[in-house]
């Protein structure tokens, strides 16, 4: 059965760059109602679904959308590192029926999991074991991705899944809101970066420090205002945050691509996943929610809970 969703932002620089006290301390006040309204839906494991920013998923093959039935979590930006407690059985067999519904999605015995997919279970980890989980990978970040129907339709076959397993599961939605992460593209990458984007392969620890590195950098120019990254877009993120408690799953449809980009920064796909961890749940309430731009972390930091209709009742038995 579907215990319920949470849908947040993560950032790479939050362990890093410090927020002003106040957006902080609103933040992790956040994280902690979250953490406690998945703990009292006693909580068998989680499906995740998550953008990679080109660190597990690259050129040289790349799904819309990937089901790791076995991984490990790279440890990029402060994460942990070390091998993922996936249920093996269970990812297949969700792989399976998603596949079976119309809905084609790839499986990974070998996935190499970012930032994106395990800080927020981190972060919900809050005097609770979150790390029985599922990762499904949906591409946010590498055109061309997929359209936001066939994201539903991932979703919806998901959550049909889950709700024939007498397990409950919460589903979790990582990314966005408004940013425009410094991420190398296809069209212009040239040398050892543009060679990696096409053949794949693992970063160096020299080359990965330069990166880390210079997305911290990035956010320090971000908050001072010297940046060249697009600037957060609070207006659209509120918007957006409005439309998904409200049920409205369709928000995204009639808007091209590069309007997204345009308004938001190009890491605002990353919403691909919010959409899908409540299409999985169907009909719902939404609960708790959370919004503030923030700078030093180059991301408008948002949060949802919500509840299945017809779920509260079940779940307390």
């Amino acid at each position: 059965m579907i215990a319920g969703a949470v849908c947040m932002s993560h950032s790479p620089l939050m362990d890093r760059n410090r927020a002003e006290p106040a957006q902080e301390s609103a933040w992790n006040e956040a994280l902690g109602d979250a953490a406690r309204f998945i703990k009292t839906r006693n909580v068998d494991f989680c499906i995740v679904f998550y953008p990679d920013h080109l660190n597990g998923f690259l050129y040289d093959l790349m799904p819309s959308f990937c089901v790791g039935a076995s991984g490990t979590s790279l440890g990029d930006f402060g994460t942990i590192p070390g091998a993922l407690d996936i249920p093996e059985n269970l990812a297949a067999s969700c792989a399976a029926h998603c596949i079976s519904s119309g809905v084609d999605v790839a499986i990974s015995y070998d996935m190499e999991v970012d930032h994106g997919g395990v800080q927020p279970l981190e972060m919900l980890s809050i005097g609770q074991d979150l790390t029985r989980f599922i990762p499904i990978f949906i591409n946010c970040v590498a055109p061309p991705r997929p359209i936001f129907p066939r994201v539903r339709a991932l979703g919806e076959a998901v959550g049909n899944w889950a709700r024939g397993r007498h397990e409950r599961v919460m589903m979790i939605g990582s990314g966005g809101l408004s940013h425009d992460p410094p991420l190398p593209s296809i069209s212009s990458a040239t040398g050892d970066a543009g060679k990696r984007l096409r053949e794949g392969g693992p970063l160096s620890h020299r080359d990965r420090l330069v990166r880390q590195r210079n997305v911290v950098n990035e956010g320090i120019l971000f908050s001072d205002g010297h940046s060249r990254l697009r600037p957060l877009s609070p207006t659209w993120d509120e918007g957006f945050i409005r439309a998904m408690a409200g049920g409205d799953l369709c928000f995204l449809d009639q808007m091209a691509e590069e309007a997204i980009t345009a308004e938001a920064g190009t890491g605002a796909h990353e919403l691909r996943c919010w959409i899908a961890a409540l299409s999985a749940i169907g009909g719902y309430t939404a609960g708790e929610s959370f919004y503030a731009p923030v700078e030093p972390w180059i991301t408008g930091m948002g949060l949802m809970t919500a509840t299945p209709f017809g779920a509260a009742r079940q779940l307390t038995d």
